[in-house]
């Protein structure tokens, strides 16, 4: 049996007089479907243009045998089955009869779901897009996101009548090229009516809008579309800064928590928040500084570096289009530094990773931008080969390094002025179950760690 047979189809399903199409070229319309099929037995019924992306299709043969040998004829054909050029993928239906009931994109609605073609998200701001949907009537609610058929947006208007009218004026057309961006050469439209009927917006910004509410709280990402995106000497654009940094983690072999970050990127500048979360099964974590100067100095002195010896835990950094975290100040998962007494909390989470090695984090990128300090170098073996954890009283006769929130030596630019945040007090118990020991709470000099604590860089 062929490759693209094996791709094409699958035999767990009942057969059925209807077969399932998909991955059809836009559009497709039913004369070609029966094209397609009419080869292999009489076509009763059709269903063209399903699915969000409207690229999948229903065809009714009028006996079942010849559904059958349209789906055996192409399993064993090395040539698989093409509209347009487009490798169309056939299996058998769940249905046995074609009802041509109207699917949600087909009903009318004062909702429309906006699909905008060979645009990258950002390149058409919301501003351009309720200018052109707002000449046919009040836009209420504009939301705008990414999905697998690309830059979308739902946009509410007060009655059917109006979002039909918006529909049939610009379905298929493309937004005039004076209001795009100078990047952008093409912005195609794309259409249907949304299931929706109140779209829920929460607050106004750059990705959604509530023309409706003029109290709801206003994100500073709201006035950042009208920034024109910076290209590089290439043409390709650039990255928008921020003060929040993305970090993805690759390679956990071992837990990272709040702690562990902040310990990591604390050396670049006062940390204000962190927040981890699981998104496609990866572990990410949203770092936030007080201002962008010191985000873009930690993004480039971190990036590709590893958290742990032997590449665990690999960081790999971007820009977020978030300004302000809103995290639970004691959680697990999350710290709000500007939050006294945040940073402790009574008793932490036990992880499935394995406890993390007794080697400090080391930074080879800033250990070669900045004059040597021996924080990279590891400390003396203790008791039982543990190893303590730094302690500045050990420093002395050493290039000082200086501390957050500081500059590093030989820096031109100051940071901004932040809240100094001050430790509280520690308990034995906690300073023996927290990854980390406060400045305030350090240990005599030559003093070993507890057992299974991991000395961290600094």
């Amino acid at each position: 049996m062929s490759t693209s047979g094996q791709q094409q189809f699958r035999y767990t399903q009942t057969p059925s007089k209807v077969l399932h199409l998909r991955n059809l070229p836009w559009e497709c319309s039913e004369e070609e479907l029966i094209e397609l099929c009419k080869p292999f037995g009489k076509i009763v019924n059709t269903k063209c243009n399903v699915g969000a992306n409207r690229n999948q299709a229903f065809v009714e043969f009028a006996d079942l045998n010849q559904a059958i040998s349209m789906v055996s004829y192409y399993a064993s054909s090395s040539e698989p089955a093409q509209v347009r050029g487009k490798t169309v993928y056939i299996q058998y239906s769940n249905r046995h009869e074609i009802v041509n009931n109207k699917s949600p994109g087909d009903t009318p609605g004062n909702v429309l779901l906006v699909t905008m073609e060979d645009v990258q998200p950002g390149d058409v701001t919301i501003e351009v897009i309720h200018l052109v949907f707002s000449a046919f009537g009040f836009v209420h609610k504009i939301a705008t996101f990414e999905k697998a058929a690309g830059f979308q947006a739902l946009i509410q208007f007060s009655d059917v009548e109006t979002a039909s009218a918006a529909k049939n004026a610009l379905d298929g057309r493309s937004i005039p090229r004076y209001l795009l961006l100078e990047h952008v050469t093409s912005c195609h439209l794309r259409i249907s009516y949304s299931a929706h009927t109140d779209l829920n917006i929460k607050f106004q910004s750059h990705r959604s809008r509530d023309y409706t509410n003029p109290y709801l709280p206003v994100n500073p990402t709201a006035f950042e579309g009208f920034v024109q995106p910076v290209l590089g000497t290439d043409g390709i654009k650039k990255e928008q800064e921020s003060n929040v940094l993305l970090a993805a983690i690759e390679n956990m072999q071992y837990a990272v928590t709040p702690d562990v970050l902040h310990t990591v990127f604390s050396a670049f500048g006062t940390v204000q928040k962190i927040a981890i979360f699981e998104k496609n099964g990866q572990t990410q974590a949203l770092i936030q500084y007080p201002d962008v100067t010191t985000a873009s100095v930690s993004k480039d002195a971190l990036e590709g570096h590893s958290i742990y010896d032997g590449g665990y835990c690999k960081l790999h950094l971007t820009y977020s289009r978030h300004t302000d975290l809103n995290v639970k100040a004691h959680s697990d998962k999350s710290r709000d530094y500007t939050i006294p007494d945040s940073g402790m909390l009574p008793g932490q989470q036990t992880s499935s990773y394995p406890t993390a090695p007794a080697t400090p984090w080391q930074n080879p990128q800033a250990a070669a931008g900045y004059p040597p300090s021996g924080y990279g170098t590891a400390a003396p073996m203790g008791p039982q080969n543990q190893v303590p954890s730094w302690d500045p009283s050990l420093q002395a006769g050493r290039q000082t390094f200086v501390s957050v929130p500081s500059t590093f030596p030989g820096q031109t630019f100051a940071l901004s002025p932040g809240v100094a945040y001050v430790s509280a007090p520690v308990s034995p118990a906690q300073a023996v179950s927290s990854p980390l020991v406060q400045s305030s709470h350090v240990r005599p000099p030559g003093a070993a760690s507890p057992a299974g604590q991991a000395a961290y860089y600094r």
